[in-house]
């Protein structure tokens, strides 16, 4: 005889009920052997450990994906910053305060990602109808966790900005003036 799984429902807390279970079944048929005994827990971690896995390996390229996009952003706030030293210089030296720099800078950074927001968004939304089958506890357009990546997106747009921000309001006008 074959048998694949025999499931048992025990009383919480009853601990080492193999030799038990082991003796009823060699009872029933003396050539049965048992292979394992498992908890249900156990048994549906296992079944679920590629699904974990994946979900890590999601997570790690979700976080690679943002550290290089906020590496663009800085990179790109930088170039932006240092090809208007001359200009930032002459508005410092006609009496733009520094948090006015500031704004500017961290503004337009947050421009350029309300523009990738804008079309980001609908590739994802088109993306969850295909992915939410793998999604577990949440629908495919849960608007928390839409919200929630809007928002950590941004917030790193803006910190990412907010080194070459600080460099262009701390700009000394006279060098500017000078520089190129």
């Amino acid at each position: 005889m074959v048998m694949g799984a025999v499931v048992l429902h025990v009383a919480p807390g009853a601990s080492n009920i193999e030799p038990a279970l082991r003796g009823a079944l060699a009872e029933v048929d003396p050539d049965l052997s048992v292979v394992r005994v498992l908890r249900l827990s156990s048994q549906v971690g296992m079944n679920f450990r590629l699904n974990r896995m994946l979900a890590r390996l999601t997570a790690a390229y979700a976080l690679l994906a943002l550290a290089v996009g906020a590496l663009g952003i800085y990179g790109v706030t930088a170039y932006a910053v240092a090809e208007r030293t001359r200009e930032i210089g002459m508005r410092m030296a006609l009496g733009a305060d520094r948090s006015r720099v500031l704004q500017e800078v961290v503004g337009g950074a947050l421009a350029e990602t309300g523009v990738g927001l804008l079309f980001g968004f609908p590739s994802a939304l088109l993306a969850t109808s295909a992915l939410g089958t793998l999604l577990y506890g949440l629908g495919p357009r849960d608007p928390f966790v839409l919200g929630a990546s809007a928002l950590v997106l941004v917030l790193t747009a803006a910190l990412a900005a907010a080194v070459p921000a600080r460099r262009a309001a701390s700009i000394d006008p006279s060098r500017a003036l000078r520089a190129h």
